[in-house]
């Protein structure tokens, strides 16, 4: 993912300008892989209340806890997929590239919004139409979406549109698409 530009690109993602969450926060890290996204929002905003880490994979979990320990924070793992584990509720929602794996992406993000307490932020990064993605394509088998088509899926998933981000260089500027939405309450 830092070869390809990913960090540095969830880095710019998540400071974008918007006004400096509290400390006081719980973070949570969907399809948290590598841990790259949670460690950026560390890396931008300190170490929140409670970063809990949701993958379906014990090795991805291990790989991400250790880059956060590193940045002396102590994540919460939960090995599971999303829907298949009931947490507390979070203030924040992390989740880079995760419902275009996902078999009904509708369901993915209600699933997400039902993470959040009312008013809660998903920052969200999916892969939108490039012929970059047509390569990842026939390894990952995923999803696209175009920017009208995944704010429509916010929508009626319960969320309000806050912003979108366009990465500016790099692998990301090609694959992805970064948004803030936030849950209706």
């Amino acid at each position: 993912m830092r070869a390809l530009g990913y960090y540095e690109g969830y880095l710019g993602f998540l400071s974008a300008p918007r006004s400096r969450p509290s400390p006081e926060v719980h973070v949570i890290d969907i399809g948290a892989g590598t841990g790259s996204f949670a460690e950026a929002w560390v890396a931008i905003y300190g170490s929140p209340r409670k970063l809990t880490l949701l993958d379906p994979s014990a090795a991805m979990l291990e790989r991400g806890q250790s880059a956060l320990r590193a940045r002396e924070v102590e994540p919460h793992l939960v090995p599971a997929m999303l829907g298949d584990t009931t947490l507390e509720p979070a203030d924040v929602a992390l989740a880079a590239h995760v419902i275009e794996h996902c078999d009904d992406p509708l369901v993915a993000l209600t699933q997400v919004r039902d993470l959040l307490c009312p008013g809660g932020r998903l920052h969200l990064v999916v892969s939108k139409p490039h012929w970059c993605n047509a390569i990842i394509w026939l390894q990952w088998r995923h999803r696209t979406f175009s920017e009208n088509e995944i704010t429509a899926l916010l929508q009626t998933a319960g969320f309000n549109l806050e912003r979108t981000y366009s990465f500016p260089s790099g692998p990301p500027s090609r694959t992805s698409l970064g948004i803030v939405a936030i849950r209706k309450n």
